[in-house]
């Protein structure tokens, strides 16, 4: 089996409000855990607590995804002052 090359190069990933998506998403699984947690009794009646915790797990990566973007977000703009980025390159 030959190995597979590409005909034409790989566009430019889509840059878009990174921090604001990740941040309403982790909000939202945060509020779903709210939402759910006055019925933890029925949940835990009928086997699923674990939609509850599924939320509350979701809530907890997205904090660590807000930290994770708002640090990629400053290395980019960093290096877009600096003129040594992604973006002063396609600039060229």
């Amino acid at each position: 089996m030959a190995k597979w090359t590409p005909k034409h190069e790989a566009p430019e990933p889509l840059e878009g409000p990174v921090v604001a998506t990740i941040t309403g998403g982790t909000i939202l699984w945060f509020v779903l855990f709210l939402v759910q947690l006055p019925f933890y009794g029925w949940y835990d009646d009928h086997g699923h607590t674990w939609w509850l915790w599924t939320c509350l797990a979701g809530a907890g990566l997205g904090l660590i995804g807000v930290w994770y973007v708002r640090g990629r977000d400053a290395a980019i703009k960093r290096a877009a002052a600096a003129g040594t980025g992604p973006s002063s390159t396609a600039a060229e």
